[in-house]
Formats: C-alpha cells, sequence, structure tokens
C-alpha cells in the first residue's frame, strides 16, 4: 500500500511475511498464492505491500539462480503484490516449534550473517518495482548480549562497514540503493534506540541505520519522541519502522493479572519482559514464564512483555497492548513536515502463538486478522494526513 505525503514523497506500508512459515523458493511462492494474495483482495486494493522474510535456503536459491528470481518477480505483479523492504533478522527456522534463543544465530560477528545478507541485499535489487529506486532490510541487532566480546564486536563492526561497501557497489551496478536497518530488542547488544546511536555513528555510513520496531520500544518503556528526536539529532537514519504492539500489564500483583499473562507464556518465541520499577531504571526477564515465578522482577509498577499483539485486537482486561506507543511513534515518524522513514511495515509473527481461543483457525481467519491489522494502520496513516495511492 502507498500512500503520498503531505510533503509530496512516498510512503509505503507493508506487511511481513514471516508469520507464515516458509523456508524454500517453493514455500516463498505458495506464501504469496495462499496467504498474501488473499489479504490484499480482503483489502479491496490492486496492489499490496509485503515485508518478505526469506530465510536462508529460499535466499540462496534467489540469488543462485537469476531465472528463479525473475519468477518471483513475476509472479509478485501477476498476484498484485510488491516488495520496497526485506526481513532479514531470523536466519532460518523460524516456523520451528521452538525458537527462542535460536533466531539470534548467526550474529554480526559470524560471516554467515553478512554473506546471508548480502545476498537478502542483491534479491531485493532485483524485486523492486520499476518505479522505486530504494529498498530496505531489518537485520538483528548486532548479537544477543551473552557470549559477546570485544575481538566479536570488532568482528561485527567490520562486517557492517564491508556490508555498507558492498551496498555501495550494488547500487553502482544496478541503480538500486539499499540500505540496512539494526532491529533493537531487549536483551540485544543494541536493546534500545540509545544503545544504536555510538555504534552506528562509529560505523558512519548512511547505508547502515535503524529499524524502529514500536513493540520493542515499548517493551523497553522508550518515549517514542524522546527516542526518535535523539536519532535525528544524531543523524542515525531511521531506515525503516515495524509497526507493532506489546502485552502491556499495569498492576502485575495482581493474581488474576498474573494469570491473563500466563496464557500468552508460550514454548515458540522468546518474551522478553521488563518493567521501569528500579531506582537503577529498567528491570527485566529474557522470558515472560521467568517472571511470572515468585519475585524475579519487581510488580509495584507496569510490565511489559515482548510478544506482538494483533494491532487491532488489544487483549482482555485486565490486560491491554502498547497501540498507544505506536500511535505516538507515529506520528513522529511520518506526521511531521517530512517523513523519518518511508517504509513502515506491521509485523504481527505471534498470530499462532496467541492463547487458544484467539488463534485464527485456518487461512481465512489469519487473512482477516492480518487484513483488519493493515486496515487500522492505514487509517491512522490517512488521519496523519497522508493519502492513500491507487
Amino acid at each position: 500500500m502507498r500512500f503520498r505525503h503531505p510533503d509530496g514523497s512516498t510512503v509505503h506500508l507493508a506487511y511481513c511475511t514471516n508469520v507464515h512459515p516458509a523456508e524454500t523458493f517453493d514455500g516463498v511462492l505458495a506464501q504469496l498464492r495462499d496467504h498474501c494474495e488473499p489479504v490484499r483482495r480482503r483489502l479491496g486494493r490492486d496492489r499490496l505491500g509485503i515485508g518478505l522474510w526469506l530465510a536462508k535456503d529460499a535466499a540462496h536459491a534467489l540469488v543462485s539462480d537469476p531465472s528463479a528470481l525473475r519468477r518471483l518477480r513475476t509472479e509478485l505483479d501477476a498476484r498484485g503484490l510488491e516488495v520496497v523492504t526485506l526481513n532479514g533478522f531470523p536466519y532460518e527456522g523460524f516456523g520451528a516449534e521452538e525458537v527462542k534463543y535460536r533466531v539470534y544465530k548467526p550474529d554480526w560477528a559470524d560471516v554467515e550473517r553478512l554473506a546471508h545478507t548480502t545476498a537478502l541485499a542483491r534479491v531485493l535489487a532485483g524485486l523492486l518495482p520499476d518505479d522505486v529506486s530504494e529498498g530496505t532490510i531489518s537485520t538483528l541487532p548486532i548479537a544477543w548480549r551473552t557470549a559477546y566480546d570485544d575481538s566479536r564486536a570488532a568482528q561485527a563492526h567490520t562486517a557492517l562497514a564491508t556490508l555498507a561497501e558492498r551496498l555501495d557497489v550494488l547500487e553502482e551496478l544496478t541503480g538500486r540503493s539499499i540500505r540496512i536497518g539494526l532491529e533493537p530488542e531487549p536483551g540485544c547488544i543494541v536493546e534500545t534506540t540509545a544503545d544504536a546511536i555510538a555504534p552506528l555513528t562509529a560505523i558512519d555510513h548512511n547505508r547502515i541505520g535503524l529499524c524502529v520496531d514500536t513493540c520493542h520500544l515499548a517493551t523497553s518503556f522508550e518515549d517514542p519522541h524522546i527516542a526518535l528526536d535523539a536519532l535525528t539529532t544524531a543523524r542515525v537514519p531511521i531506515v525503516k519502522s515495524q509497526l507493532s504492539a506489546a502485552l502491556h500489564a499495569e498492576h502485575p500483583h495482581l493474581p488474576g493479572v498474573r494469570e491473563a499473562l500466563a496464557a500468552f507464556d508460550e514454548p515458540r518465541f522468546l518474551h522478553q519482559t521488563r518493567t521501569s520499577a528500579t531506582a537503577a531504571g529498567l528491570a527485566g526477564t529474557d522470558d515472560l514464564g521467568e517472571a511470572l515465578k515468585g519475585d524475579a522482577l519487581p510488580d509495584t509498577s507496569p510490565w511489559r512483555a515482548h510478544f506482538h499483539v494483533p494491532l487491532h485486537a488489544a487483549p482482555a482486561a485486565p490486560l491491554t497492548s502498547t497501540l498507544p506507543v505506536l500511535k505516538d511513534a507515529l506520528t513522529r515518524l511520518v506526521g511531521g513536515p517530512h517523513p523519518l522513514t518511508r517504509h513502515l511495515e506491521v509485523e504481527t509473527y505471534t498470530w499462532q502463538a496467541l492463547p487458544t481461543e484467539l488463534r485464527p483457525r485456518g487461512r481465512a481467519q489469519l487473512a482477516d486478522g492480518i487484513a483488519a491489522e493493515l486496515t487500522l494502520a492505514r487509517d491512522l496513516l490517512t488521519d496523519l494526513g497522508l493519502k492513500e495511492l491507487p
């Protein structure tokens, strides 16, 4: 979906396909047929943006076989779909029964991460619509915080600098500008937007910027206006933003609240949980289940958990979502005289991890839910003065 900003520029809105499990090229083609096109039809649009997630094997197939890339581009066009952004965070196995810490491997100190992201950039350059010259890719925020030392930090810095050089060459060859955004996430080396400023200014290259995920922003109790103003002051480019909402518990000390939170404690994904209750600032656990055990986390102030809640469907009381944080962030991102980013992506990959009674029953209900999320995002954009384009 495309929108015209009051300054005349085009803002793109997509949804991320990591909600649909697929590890191979054939699996990606099936996603387009079984999921993406039905969502477009529900929205009544001739064109829908999707943020493709390409696992290692799918990316390798596309970058090593020009005919496969041409076929994918043809399928996108035929189904009324377009791609201006990729999710390069998960490497493989995102559809596994247990993902947890595996999603952070390989990290930016491993050669596989550089090779994979380079392949994704080459693929994206070939998928961009004819009238679009800029693409974006989100990636993990350097590494998970453990088993990370000065040596691995130096390796990660070198890898990101090398990637920037490769992206320069790619633009010279293709005329397509591809930028990469580190995606701050709780528990990682870059947990907050503030954590990103030093490493990104050290690289000092506008190819490498930030992907602001509003669920992660909220989980870390960051104020959107303060965070985004700091990035602007530091001249850190906001490459893209993922529109998402976290799980919020206003009164975690109440037994009924803990019982409600326990329904979201599931075995597949990591749900980092944070509170700002302590004198030292933010406190947290790596997973929601840990927070629910005894006094592992202070419960005198609100908790937020890294659980991507459907935008249009906040959980029932006594829980809520952090949709207000998303709205504040979006106002700052695209509500000003000029957009801070032109690539927006709804990323709710946890539909099948929701409590049983909230999960979609089959493809049709999932498509309905994704379309409803995109409708809400569209309404927020038009309320900010953007005009939806055909």
